[in-house]
């Protein structure tokens, strides 16, 4: 009997040392898990969720590049104002609009439409009795997208010879019958008196009657050369 209690004693002794050695390693195991699902706390307090994973941005898209409107293109305009040898003077500024769209490769760079300023160059009304008229124009910008851009181009030129040879014919004619008139009307100094006459009379009809001059009315078409090329962002 007494052999036999004791080995139940050793038994029982057995059993608690197991279980006790068993409970702390799985509260230690429970506390691992709760910490690792319990969400954090933020300084205020409240729950954070965990980060998530930083993704890479894409990579910015490449600058388009300006479209180059070649030396040598040709701007044709209209003008916004009339401006001739007579009317204009030289360093006036001008308005006018493009006529047709400039492309380059097939694309629209320039539209039908687009404001541009020009500049007179020179001016010069004809001589009464000698020179000729003369008139030229140049561009010096163009509105493309909102931006006025500077260009180079070509100078407009137009041209009409004085006729200074008929003038005079005309003025000497104008004395000749003054002359003439006068010396009907009294001879000698009448003749002197009529020939002042006639020349002041030849000289005023020519001016009236006299050469036109240069005038390129508004809406007249002009064609212009860029000398230099135009880069314009898309």
């Amino acid at each position: 009997m007494r052999s036999r209690a004791l080995y139940l004693l050793a038994i029982f002794l057995m059993f608690t040392l197991a279980a006790c050695s068993k409970k702390p390693a799985d509260t230690a195991s429970n506390s691992a898990s709760q910490n690792t699902a319990a969400p954090s706390n933020d300084a205020s307090g409240n729950a954070s969720s965990p980060a998530a994973p930083a993704t890479a941005s894409p990579p910015p898209a490449p600058a388009p590049q300006p479209l180059v409107v070649p030396a040598g293109t040709t701007l044709t305009v209209r003008l916004g104002e009339s401006v001739g040898s007579k009317i204009s003077s030289p360093g006036q500024s001008f308005s006018a609009t493009l006529v047709s769209p400039v492309t380059v490769d097939g694309n629209t760079v320039i539209p039908a439409g687009a404001s541009a300023r020009g500049t007179v160059v020179d001016a010069k009304p004809l001589g009464r009795f000698k020179g000729g008229a003369i008139l030229e124009l140049r561009l010096n910008s163009i509105t493309v997208n909102g931006s006025e851009q500077r260009i180079k181009t070509s100078a407009v030129t137009r041209t009409l010879k004085g006729k200074g040879k008929r003038t005079a014919v005309l003025a000497g004619g104008g004395t000749a019958l003054g002359a003439i008139i006068g010396g009907l009307a009294g001879g000698g100094k009448g003749a002197a008196i009529g020939a002042a006459a006639g020349a002041g009379a030849g000289t005023g009809g020519a001016a009236f009657t006299g050469n036109k001059e240069i005038v390129l009315p508004a809406e007249s078409a002009l064609s212009f050369r860029l000398t230099s090329p135009l880069e314009v962002n898309p």
